[in-house]
C-alpha cells in the first residue's frame, strides 16, 4: 500500500471537501449519480497510470516521451502552470482551516500560518523523501476515512435542516453547467494525476519488488476510498445545509467557515473541532500529494526533454523548492486572483482530460492486452468526456 493512496490523498482535497459538500447543499441528492459516474468512467485512465509503471518499470511520462516530444512540451507546460496554482490553492485553504483552528489571541495571520505550512511540506517531502509521504499519508488517509463517516452518521442521526416550504431546485440548465463542470472536472482529480501516480509506484520500487496484483490492488483501494468519501462529502451537504434558507458561500476560503459553522449549528458546537479534522486533513494531505507529484512529474519531463539518463533526487528537490515558495508567494501577495487562477486551472484540466485519456489508453492498448470489459469501459469514458467538454465549449460560445 503507498501511491494509490497517495493519489486518493491528492484527489481527496477541494473536489470532495468543496464541490462535493456543495452538490449536496444545492441540489440534494441529485447528482450523487453523476459524481459516481464520473468515478467510474475515469477509472481506467487513473488505473493505466500505476498499471503501466508496474508492468513496464516506465512512469506514463516516459510513456508520453515515446508517444512524440509533442505531447511531453504539453504535459510539461500544463504541470508546470497547474503545479504552482493547484498548491497555492489547497495551501490557501488550508491556510484558512488552520486559522480557524488557531486561537485568535496567538495572533497568527494568513501569511504567517501559510509559511508555516509550506515550510513543514518542504521540510517533509525535501528530508523525508518519498519515504516519510508514504508514512504520514496513510495516516491522514486512514484518519481522514473515519472521521467523515463519523461525521455524516452524526449528522444524519440529528435529521436534515429542510425547511417544510423548500422546492428542490434543478441543476440541468445551463447556468449550472460551469459548477458542473467544477465537479466533474476534478472528480475525482485531474487525470494527469495519473502520471503523478506512475510516478510514486516508481518510487517505491526502489525500495522493493513490487507485483503488478499488488500495486492494482492498492491503487483499486485508494480509488474507491475516494469514491466513497466524495459521496459522503454529498451527504454532508445535503444533512447539513440542503434547504436550510442559509445563502451558501461559493468561494471555497468563505464556504469552509461557513459549514463548520452550519454543521455546529445543526449537531452541536462540541462537534465543530471534528469537522475541522476533516477540513484539515483533507487539505494538508492534498497540499503535500500535490507538491510531491507535480515536482516529480515536471523533474522528469524536463529530464526526458534534455535526454538525461534518470531523475536525480536534487533536480525533485529544485521543483518542491521552486512549487513552494511560488505557491507561497501567491497565497500571500496575489490571494485576490487566486480564484481567477485556480477556474484557469480548472478549465484547462478538464480540457485537457480528454487528451490525456486517450493518451493513456493508447499507450497501455499498444503495449498490453486489455480485457474486453477495461476497452468497453475505456470507450464510454472517452465518449462521456468528449461529449462533456464539447457541451462546455458550446455553451461558453454563446452558441446554446
Amino acid at each position: 500500500m503507498g501511491p494509490g493512496l497517495l493519489a486518493a490523498s491528492a484527489a481527496i482535497g477541494a473536489s470532495h471537501l468543496i464541490s462535493s459538500t456543495q452538490a449536496g447543499a444545492l441540489f440534494g441528492w441529485q447528482l450523487v449519480w453523476l459524481i459516481v459516474l464520473a468515478n467510474v468512467l475515469k477509472y481506467p485512465f487513473f488505473r493505466f497510470g500505476p498499471q503501466y509503471a508496474a508492468e513496464t518499470g516506465r512512469s506514463l511520462v516516459e510513456g508520453y516521451a515515446r508517444r512524440g516530444r509533442a505531447y511531453l512540451w504539453v504535459f510539461f507546460v500544463l504541470v508546470a502552470l497547474s503545479s504552482v496554482v493547484s498548491a497555492a490553492g489547497v495551501a490557501l485553504l488550508c491556510t484558512v482551516i488552520l486559522s480557524f483552528l488557531v486561537p485568535a489571541s496567538w495572533g497568527l495571520g494568513v501569511p504567517l500560518l501559510a509559511a508555516l505550512l509550506m515550510g513543514v511540506t518542504w521540510l517533509l517531502l525535501v528530508g523525508g523523501h518519498y519515504t516519510a509521504l508514504d508514512r504520514v499519508t496513510k495516516v491522514i488517509v486512514a484518519t481522514l476515512a473515519v472521521s467523515t463517516v463519523a461525521a455524516v452518521v452524526m449528522a444524519a442521526s440529528q435529521g436534515p435542516v429542510r425547511q417544510p416550504a423548500f422546492e428542490d431546485p434543478s441543476p440541468w440548465t445551463l447556468a449550472t453547467l460551469p459548477f458542473l463542470v467544477a465537479v466533474i472536472g476534478w472528480m475525482p482529480a485531474p487525470v494527469e494525476i495519473s502520471a503523478l501516480n506512475s510516478l510514486w509506484v516508481k518510487a517505491k520500487a526502489k525500495d522493493r519488488t513490487i507485483a503488478v496484483k499488488d500495486v492494482l490492488f492498492d491503487f483499486n483501494t485508494g480509488y474507491v476510498v475516494s469514491t466513497v468519501l466524495a459521496v459522503f462529502f454529498v451527504a454532508l451537504g445535503v444533512l447539513v445545509q440542503y434547504g436550510s434558507g442559509a445563502e451558501l458561500e461559493m468561494a471555497g476560503g468563505a464556504y469552509i467557515p461557513q459549514l463548520m459553522a452550519m454543521y455546529g449549528a445543526a449537531i452541536g458546537q462540541w462537534a465543530v473541532p471534528l469537522m475541522a479534522l476533516i477540513a484539515f486533513a483533507c487539505m494538508f494531505g492534498t497540499v503535500i500529494s500535490v507538491v510531491d507529484g507535480y515536482a516529480r512529474a515536471a523533474a522528469e519531463s524536463l529530464r526526458l526533454l534534455r535526454g538525461q539518463p534518470e531523475m536525480t533526487s536534487r533536480s525533485k528537490d529544485v521543483w518542491i523548492t521552486g512549487i513552494s515558495a511560488v505557491a507561497l508567494a501567491i497565497v500571500v501577495w496575489m490571494s485576490a486572483e487566486l480564484a481567477t487562477m485556480l477556474r484557469f486551472a480548472m478549465v484547462s484540466a478538464f480540457l485537457t482530460a480528454p487528451v490525456f485519456a486517450w493518451l493513456n489508453f493508447s499507450i497501455i492498448r499498444s503495449e498490453r492486452q486489455l480485457s474486453t470489459g477495461i476497452k468497453a469501459l475505456s470507450y464510454a469514458g472517452l465518449v462521456f468526456l468528449i461529449g462533456f467538454t464539447a457541451l462546455f465549449l458550446v455553451s461558453q460560445l454563446g452558441v446554446l
